[in-house]
């Protein structure tokens, strides 16, 4: 697979550029994801892409901890570096949707025992994904990180392709 990072992608943003001091490098972290989703908000079809908040965890949202660590519990949820390194990432994808470089489409998952649409936004060779979901006040984002086993990228690029399928029969994306 093609593992060429678009030009359009920011620099990552490296732990040993921090001199391996965690506290400020995720308080680095922090400020890129703070600038780009907090001080303003990028849109997606001209709706606002929103970061939530609650519930915070050392005075840092919700939003945040899924973009920079991994895990099914919140409480157990531990940091990676990969999420951490790209988070500079998820605002330019969502921005450069029109680009051929970025492939997306929609789902429909299960959330609080509803449906909820959720949007995908992925690299062509399915290495990152952002994904907002959609709400009545916009979109929320809900993850965004990077795949690095290629069976899980197989996965979402046969997601896309079935995706794609059935786009011909009037999808809104």
């Amino acid at each position: 697979m093609d593992d060429a990072i678009p030009s359009w992608l920011p620099d990552l943003v490296l732990f040993e550029n921090y001199k391996g001091n965690w506290s400020t490098y995720i308080n680095a972290v922090y400020q890129y994801f703070h600038k780009d989703f907090v001080e303003s908000k990028p849109s997606f079809q001209k709706v606002p892409v929103f970061a939530r908040y609650h519930p915070p965890y050392e005075e840092k949202g919700a939003t945040f901890w899924h973009l920079v660590s991994e895990g099914s519990q919140e409480s157990e949820r531990i940091p990676d570096l990969r999420r951490c390194e790209r988070i500079r990432w998820p605002r330019p994808m969502i921005e450069n949707v029109n680009s051929t470089e970025v492939r997306i489409w929609e789902t429909i998952r299960p959330w609080k025992n509803q449906k909820q649409r959720r949007i995908n936004f992925a690299l062509n060779n399915f290495s990152y994904i952002v994904v907002i979901a959609e709400t009545r006040k916009g979109f929320d984002l809900v993850t965004a990180y990077h795949l690095e086993k290629l069976h899980r990228r197989e996965k979402l690029r046969k997601e896309f392709e079935s995706f794609s399928g059935q786009k011909k029969e009037g999808s809104a994306v």
